[in-house]
């Protein structure tokens, strides 16, 4: 997937590792940003081109794609956490926004780009997951339930899009240095770190990017038969 000349659009993109993304499209050649935020007035780069999009709001959504028309890549970034949401007590308010935003907001700006990435040339669709997406999490189960049917979805859409020539990229990570995992003491990397490696998976065709040690190893996991929680 050539970068060099190609214009995109990075949902969530005024912060963190949406922020991040942008600024290695621009690095890595892109003629065209678009910045895909609820507020264009926060992106704070003014090397791309903010776009109001609210993901889970279907009429902004369908905006930002007769608005963007001209995208060969699209890059599903905006999501939330769900530090709220407890697994055995509580509200499931956070575990349901998680929901809209994760899976939902991904499902709902691939079905409105898809059209657009097949008539621009098949181009790229990165959604950007989690290492959450294959383990469990006790403290926060919302989040992780959202990132497992993100990755289905994902699944589905490589399938799905594969004959009209679209590459479906899944990037999975464990923890971000970035403010919505501020709250976690565990070695993160940074989101620059992460842009170049997306940069990179698209760059060589891949279908699926393992960014740091920890989710390569939660994805080996997979294949080994269901236990008591490990004490290592």
């Amino acid at each position: 997937m050539d970068i060099e000349g190609s214009v995109a659009l990075v949902t969530g993109a005024n912060r963190g590792i949406g922020r991040a993304l942008a600024r290695a499209l621009v690095e890595h050649g892109a003629a065209k940003v678009y910045a895909g935020v609820r507020v264009p007035a926060n992106v704070p780069d003014a090397g791309v081109v903010p776009l109001r999009l609210d993901v889970t709001d279907e009429e902004s959504v369908a905006a930002a794609a007769a608005a963007a028309g001209d995208v060969s890549i699209v890059i599903n970034n905006a999501g939330v956490g769900d530090a709220g949401t407890k697994l055995l007590e509580g509200s499931f308010d956070g575990a349901r926004q998680a929901m809209e935003v994760n899976y939902f907001g991904t499902w709902a700006v691939s079905r409105a780009f898809a059209p657009i990435l097949a008539r621009n040339g098949g181009g790229a669709l990165v959604n950007v997951l989690s290492v959450a997406s294959w383990a469990g999490r006790p403290d926060f189960p919302g989040y992780a339930a959202s990132k497992a049917a993100q990755w289905s979805l994902t699944d589905s859409l490589r399938q799905a899009l594969h004959a009209q020539g679209t590459l479906v990229l899944g990037v999975h990570v464990g923890f971000v240095d970035t403010d919505l995992s501020a709250w976690v003491d565990a070695p993160k990397i940074g989101a620059d770190t992460l842009a170049e490696q997306v940069m990179d998976a698209l760059l060589a065709g891949q279908y699926e990017l393992l960014a740091d040690e920890k989710t390569r190893k939660a994805k080996a996991a997979l294949s080994q038969p269901a236990g008591p929680p490990s004490t290592s």
